[in-house]
């Protein structure tokens, strides 16, 4: 079972759809033969008429496809080719290698349960 990210045209995840495996082919009701890749999956499910001007991208469960599994509200940068997940906070950036947010200041390394405070700019126990 795969999974296929619904994608608006501000790039923003919509929906997230179980699909074909991406090995799977299967025909099509005028007969043509769809599937063998994420690929032919992705342009398959952006060309049904229910999913008309929705960009398609393939996601995992296990993060090894585009960095995290997409959900809802999440972004797909074409240039990372990763989904992101919404920005926490507006004074944290993103990190390009991991497609993920970091703070301004690092988390700290000791035990307990830490939440950041916007308006101070730190990390509160």
């Amino acid at each position: 079972m795969a999974h296929y990210a619904l994608i608006n045209s501000r790039f923003t995840v919509v929906d997230v759809i179980t699909g074909i495996d991406e090995n799977e082919t299967q025909v099509d009701i005028d007969g043509t033969v769809v599937g063998g890749s994420s690929e032919a999956w992705e342009h398959f499910y952006a060309s049904r008429p229910w999913f008309e001007g929705f960009i398609c991208k393939r996601t995992s469960y296990n993060g090894n496809i585009r960095k995290r599994f997409a959900g809802v509200g999440y972004t797909y940068n074409e240039q990372l080719d990763a989904f992101i997940p919404p920005k926490p906070f507006p004074s944290w950036t993103l990190n390009e290698e991991t497609a993920d947010w970091g703070a301004p200041v690092p988390k700290p390394d000791s035990v307990g349960y830490f939440e950041w405070n916007e308006e101070q700019q730190r990390w509160e126990d």
